[in-house]
């Protein structure tokens, strides 16, 4: 064979688990009369030596690495590996090793790998044999034959010898043959050889021999041999079991002869892999990986030719839907449908689909509409599997079904409504058919698995249904458990009394309270304006905070989560429906009822103020802080509320400086206010000339008051802005020839709040003047007392806050004079 040379450099894994490089040559496969046989061989670049010669055994396993590195063992220890400069190199000297192994090279491994140790016990055997030479079938050779089969299973080459020797010499019925003979003359010891005999071809984990093994004629005798286990002290009865013990039942007789023997067949093969055979270990997973396909095309032949017999499936849902059908009958077909469907699942994707297009044509979801509302536990429990399935299936089959029964029945017998009252009804104390039920309408409402089409929107006319058809019955035992007028009343520890406001706070109410509210909170993440217009015509949030008062925890949480996806959407909508109802208070008094436990319950609720601050949420800010903060500022081992009030002032002083700059840019070209609290040294002599002239427009500025004194909310100057714009509109001042302008400002201040706050010079930055007084200001003061002028022309003039709405007053009460701004 001619030569072929390509760059790579050669490594070997040493003692520490590291590669060491060897050197960089060129590797060829070649002949090698010593070796006897053809080797990979790799000479120096630098000087043509010997770097590497290593015969390709037969039974070693390569490995393909990343295209361009080839991986082997050689001994205990002795890693070897090729790594190539060209993956084209790579490829054509793994065809030689491929061709030496007679293996496919599109593989990555030669080989399975084993453990180097066990395979030298055989490879002094002839590479060239194609078969094994099995002992003559007797009893004193029971013994040979078992160490053979035995010994063979960790060599892969030897396993497929031994197969297809078993295969040609029809052994296999030879042996069970023996097997009955042992059994007759109660020969232990053969049955025990036997059990590893059989027990090995099974490990073989060829299809051929199954075929044989597992036929009516063999398949009670090879379980006849899997009793004798020697390491049991007495044999097992697994034939008692599967011929009297296991009965095989007919819910609708079964006429095809075939269909009947691949059932039974399939029944005992994964009778002998779940039972009878021990739990591989880690080395022997991969010897019955054939038996499990074996099992697996068996179930998809069983549900295609029940799906081919038209009459079976016809008669399964005329019986099951059958109100003369008896409950013991219905209870057999309920859970025949469920294996059914379990079988299904093997299926290929495009046949699942015919599959399930099958039942649902013969009237699956009807007869399920059915079935779940018996008072069986357990066939409610099998209906719910099945509905399983097909929701897992397809959402938009079930969405479809009951969007068109809805036009047809009432809403009490609606199939979502019949799913939503069983997970209500549990009997179960840990809730575990509700559970599973939830996560079904989840799927169902999750618009995420909705189709939206140009000629139909799934998602809109489906949430519209949902939310008119069926959440009042979500959400009744919420509403039911949380009415107030019902509600008892208990004495705290500081002695107050607070309305708890639910019937009952027992475990199981509580977990299923719980459940709802996770619904409903999915609802709030993944719904728009339907979860909306629900919670605030039910003013719902109020509702779900009154378990806040729970004595368990777990459902305080789902109530503060639910509190949470609304506030996390930062829709003003939300904020509004919660600052006007203060539904803040709740969680405040459950906050302030946890005192220094440190515990989920003060994580979330502090996350919760935290997420407000750091989204800089306004509206919640200001109203957190308006009618908490007394009770929250003692609280210093997290920054949260200090850090709310923070921004609450700084978005006070915000609104301070966009008032007083609201004024048109043209009255004033030579002044702008920077600091809605400091004055600089200009103004604050200006205003010292005008007092001491006895002429100033602006009388003597009052102190500021408190900062409680401030406007208790931003909402109040939200609602005056839009007014405020208009009237600045209206009020604008319009060019005309005469070279002098007009504009009022009045200012005026209710008596129970302040218009400014204290500047850092001290000095304050507001004033109260009476209706016919107006505020200007000029950085040099030359005009007589009714007009302001500079050198420029006309000056700005300075607004204040909350001046708008008081000029509403002024002109109601006392119209007067304006006051001239002439140039």
């Amino acid at each position: 064979m001619s030569d072929t040379r390509r760059r790579v450099k050669v490594y070997t894994l040493n003692e520490d688990r590291q590669w060491d490089d060897r050197g960089t040559g060129h590797v060829s496969s070649t002949y090698v009369d010593r070796l006897n046989g053809m080797s990979l061989l790799v000479r120096a670049e630098s000087d043509g030596s010997l770097l590497l010669e290593s015969k390709i055994n037969p039974n070693t396993a390569y490995q393909k690495q990343q295209d361009t590195l080839i991986v082997w063992s050689e001994a205990d220890n002795y890693d070897l590996a090729l790594s190539f400069q060209e993956k084209a190199g790579c490829d054509e000297i793994w065809e030689k090793i491929c061709q030496v192994q007679g293996r496919d090279p599109s593989l990555d491994v030669t080989q399975d790998i084993i453990d180097e140790s066990e395979e030298e016990r055989f490879e002094e055997m002839p590479e060239m044999t194609h078969t094994v030479n099995l002992p003559p079938c007797e009893l004193n050779k029971l013994e040979e034959i078992a160490d053979l089969v035995t010994s063979v299973l960790s060599s892969p080459i030897r396993r497929e010898k031994l197969a297809l020797a078993l295969e040609n010499e029809a052994y296999i019925k030879k042996l069970l043959q023996l097997f009955r003979v042992c059994e007759d003359i109660d020969n232990a010891e053969g049955l025990h050889h036997l059990y590893e005999i059989i027990r090995g071809i099974l490990f073989l984990n060829k299809a051929a021999l199954f075929e044989g093994m597992f036929s009516d004629e063999c398949i009670m005798d090879v379980v006849g041999c899997l009793e004798y286990d020697p390491s049991l002290p007495h044999p097992r009865k697994h034939r008692e079991f599967l011929t009297k013990t296991a009965k095989f039942k007919e819910v609708i007789p079964i006429t095809d002869t075939e269909l009947k023997q691949k059932i039974h067949q399939t029944y005992r093969v994964q009778y002998i892999q779940d039972i009878i055979l021990p739990t591989p270990s880690v080395f022997e997973e991969n010897f019955l990986s054939t038996l499990t396909s074996f099992i697996f095309f068996n179930k998809v032949e069983i549900v295609s030719m029940l799906q081919e017999d038209e009459k079976f499936l016809t008669e399964l849902f005329a019986q099951l839907t059958d109100e003369a059908t008896d409950d013991h009958k219905r209870r057999e077909l309920v859970n025949f449908l469920k294996e059914f469907c379990a079988f299904s699942q093997t299926l290929q994707p495009q046949n699942r689909d015919a599959f399930f297009k099958t039942l649902a044509n013969l009237g699956i979801l009807p007869a399920l509409e059915i079935v779940l509302g018996m008072d069986d536990v357990q066939v409610r429990a099998a209906a719910t599997d099945i509905f399983s399935y097909l929701v897992e299936y397809s959402p938009s089959m079930v969405r479809e079904f009951v969007m068109q029964e809805a036009q047809q029945s009432d809403d009490d017998i609606l199939l979502i409504n019949v799913i939503i009252e069983q997970m209500i009804c549990d009997t179960d104390p840990e809730l575990g058919g509700a559970v599973q039920l939830m996560g079904l309408l989840r799927t169902l409402i999750d618009p995420e698995n909705m189709l939206a089409t140009a000629n139909k929107t799934e998602k809109t006319e489906f949430l519209s249904f949902f939310y008119k058809h069926c959440m009042q019955v979500l959400s009744a035992p919420l509403l039911a458990k949380t009415d107030e007028k019902h509600g008892c009343k208990d004495a705290f520890e500081d002695g107050s009394d607070r309305n708890i406001a639910f019937y009952s706070d027992n475990f199981q109410t509580a977990q299923l309270l719980a459940l709802i509210l996770e619904l409903l909170t999915f609802c709030v993440e993944h719904h728009t304006y339907h979860i909306k217009n629900y919670i605030m015509n039910k003013d719902l949030l109020r509702r779900v905070l009154v378990l806040m008062n729970s004595k368990h925890t777990f459902l305080a949480l789902c109530a503060l989560r639910f509190m949470r996806r609304i506030i996390g959407l930062k829709d003003e909508f939300y904020n509004r429906y919660i600052t006007k109802g203060s539904l803040f208070e709740p969680v405040i008094n459950a906050f302030m009822d946890n005192g220094t436990r440190y515990n989920l319950l003060n994580s979330a609720i502090i996350e919760l103020f935290e997420f407000i601050r750091v989204e800089d949420i306004k509206s919640l800010t200001t109203h957190i802080v308006d009618n908490f903060y007394k009770a929250l500022e003692h609280i210093e081992y997290v920054q949260t509320f200090k850090g709310l009030k923070l921004r609450y002032e700084q978005e006070r002083d915000r609104l301070q400086n966009q008032k007083l700059n609201s004024v048109p840019s043209i009255l004033r070209n030579n002044r702008y206010r920077r600091d809605a609290r400091a004055l600089d040294d200009d103004e604050e002599m200006w205003f010292n000339e005008e007092e001491e002239e006895g002429e100033a427009l602006v009388p003597h500025v009052e102190k500021s008051k408190a900062e409680d004194d401030y406007p208790d909310s931003y909402e109040k100057f939200l609602e005056t802005k839009k007014a405020k714009e208009s009237e600045d509109k209206e009020n604008l001042p319009k060019r005309s020839s005469s070279p002098s302008f007009k504009f009022t400002f009045s200012h005026t201040c209710p008596s129970n709040t302040a218009n400014g706050t204290t500047g850092s010079n001290g000095k304050s930055t507001a004033a109260q003047t009476t209706p016919a007084n107006s505020i200007s200001s000029s950085s040099k003061h030359t005009s007589p007392p009714t007009a302001v002028t500079t050198k420029g022309g006309l000056v700005g003039l300075v607004d204040y806050p909350d001046d708008e709405e008081e000029e509403e007053e002024e002109e109601e009460a006392s119209p007067r004079k304006r006051p001239r701004l002439g140039s």
